[in-house]
């Protein structure tokens, strides 16, 4: 393969990594020339394994992704105690408020 040769393939790596790289960028959503903040991933599945032995009740809660004020991080699920709050899991999601986007974290719910 000659030295010319090389450029060429140069040239179509440095295109192919473009295209990967683009496809990996982040899409958000203008709302009344707003721009909130990067939507929600979609959740990892999780295998849910059988519950601790435990003299409470337990419920299983499912893993999340939740805002650290620079980026969402994935919380995988676990056993919580059933007493004390609802039964109805709600994921977390940005909503306008006041005027500004607001974090609204996962909560149990009724």
């Amino acid at each position: 393969m000659r030295l010319r040769d090389l450029g060429g393939l140069r040239l179509a790596g440095f295109l192919a990594l473009g295209l990967m790289v683009a496809g990996c960028a982040t899409q958000t959503t203008r709302v009344g020339g707003e721009r909130p903040f990067p939507p929600v991933p979609e959740p990892i599945p999780e295998i849910v394994p059988k519950p601790p032995v435990s003299a409470e009740s337990l419920m299983w809660q499912p893993g999340y992704w939740d805002w650290t004020g620079a980026g969402y991080i994935w919380r995988p699920g676990l056993y919580v105690p059933a007493a004390g709050h609802g039964n109805l899991w709600n994921t977390g999601y940005w909503a306008n408020r006041d005027g500004g986007w607001v974090w609204l974290p996962p909560h149990w719910g009724s």
